[in-house]
């Protein structure tokens, strides 16, 4: 497992490039051929790219002065 990424400018960064390649993969899937697991690895990227923000706002707020 990697390094936590605690700048902002790096966790955005992060994500704009989870968002890329994961609309980079769809925009390969052929319609007329996709079957379930293509939609599963679709649906698993979705759900890391938000675990991903929710680890990040968890990690920010907890830098927030009180």
């Amino acid at each position: 497992m990697g390094k936590a990424i605690e700048d902002k400018d790096l966790q955005l960064t992060y994500l704009k490039e989870r968002i890329n390649m994961f609309l980079q993969v769809l925009d390969t899937i052929d319609p007329e051929s996709t079957d379930l697991e293509d939609v599963d690895r679709l649906i698993n990227m979705i759900e890391d790219i938000e675990l991903k923000c929710q680890q990040f706002k968890k990690m920010n707020d907890a830098k927030l002065p009180l």
